[in-house]
């Protein structure tokens, strides 16, 4: 009869943990109000508000200058759902890629890219991803959820933290590449990005935060509406519909023409230069046209070409064009007074480069 009433006691508190609700959902006008349909005093919302975002409090008994009685209230009533840096591997260029376990134990990836002068986070949007593109292994996993604004803005702050141990400076830079579709996730992308630029949170400029996108032309003009400050750079890998669609299926409902007039709504909107990423690979964008077709694409704004190296995943349907097909590329986009970059990658001995994150840690 003990472990009867056990197991009945343990079902009990389960279903209450359930139905506490996540405080960092909540607005700070949310939690001043809460605190005064309590009992208690407004500004204990603003007290609160500071732990969860500038102080990233991982538990309730975290925030000190809160009474005991406060504390328990909160913990009675609301969870902190925290990431957790379940492994971190470090490359042998000093890159660092965690593996983030969520509150309901799915698991994403994110990754630390140092040089030289600065420190920049790859961040996840997705547990999976919502495209298909053929030569990434993330879009290999099926997309279970969204990102929530807390979990992505926990991954920054981990990150943050391990270039202040590591690298001894702080988080310089943020790109949106790592697993997911971010303007699949935009509305917590943009709270979370709201909440890293905030004085009340990270206080990091927009114009160190990169939101990378394969090119869903109806959230790009939704974004450039908005009036955003952060920079856009689209994953494009080729300017010709077949071979695009050949390699990035979604191309065919989200074809180049509607991408290329959302990108010139985002310009005359935003007057912020675009980026296009570009994998150069054997026999499928490695010629003269293919060369051509890119300039003419990016002829109706000014834009900036990152070509990237090539990470392969494991099945040789892809492989990284040669020295020459580069020089090419570089040379053709250079001529048309088109500003280009030739990227090597970063951290492939753990499987942490561009388009390798696939929860292999």
């Amino acid at each position: 009869m003990t472990g009867f009433f056990y197991r009945i006691n343990y079902l009990y508190k389960v279903e209450i943990a359930k139905k506490k609700r996540d405080i960092r959902a909540f607005t700070k006008e949310q939690l001043r109000t809460f605190f005064e349909t309590n009992g208690d005093q407004p500004f204990r919302g603003n007290q609160v508000y500071e732990w969860l975002w500038q102080k990233s409090a991982h538990t309730f008994e975290d925030m000190t200058n809160l009474s005991k009685k406060t504390r328990e209230m909160l913990h009675d009533n609301f969870v902190i759902n925290h990431i957790k840096v379940d492994q971190m591997q470090r490359s042998s260029d000093g890159t660092i890629k965690n593996a983030v376990r969520l509150h309901d134990d799915l698991i994403v990836e994110s990754v630390l890219i140092p040089t030289k002068t600065r420190t920049t986070a790859c961040v996840s949007s997705q547990v999976g991803c919502s495209l298909d593109c053929k030569f990434c292994a993330t879009s290999r996993l099926k997309r279970m959820r969204n990102l929530n604004p807390d979990e992505i803005y926990d991954q920054v702050v981990a990150i943050d933290n391990e270039s202040r141990l590591y690298f001894d400076r702080p988080l310089s830079n943020i790109v949106f590449m790592g697993m997911g579709e971010p303007l699949m996730n935009y509305n917590n992308v943009l709270k979370a990005i709201d909440k890293i630029t905030s004085p009340e949170g990270l206080g990091m400029s927009p114009k160190r935060i990169t939101v990378s996108t394969s090119g869903v032309p109806k959230m790009i003009r939704k974004m450039a509406d908005e009036e955003v400050k952060f920079k856009l750079a689209v994953s494009l890998h080729s300017a010709i519909d077949e071979i695009r669609t050949s390699i990035m299926p979604f191309n065919a409902t989200f074809t180049l023409k509607d991408l290329r007039e959302a990108l010139e709504y985002w310009y005359q909107k935003t007057k912020s230069r675009i980026t296009y990423e570009y994998v150069v690979w054997d026999g499928i964008n490695d010629s003269q046209k293919d060369v051509d077709a890119l300039v003419q694409f990016c002829r109706f704004a000014p834009s900036k070409v990152n070509l990237i190296e090539y990470n392969p995943i494991d099945d040789g349907e892809f492989q990284q064009a040669s020295n020459k097909a580069i020089e090419r590329y570089v040379a053709t986009l250079e001529r048309n007074g088109i500003t280009v970059t030739v990227r090597r990658s970063r951290g492939k001995d753990i499987d942490a480069a561009c388009g390798q994150l696939a929860n292999k840690s």
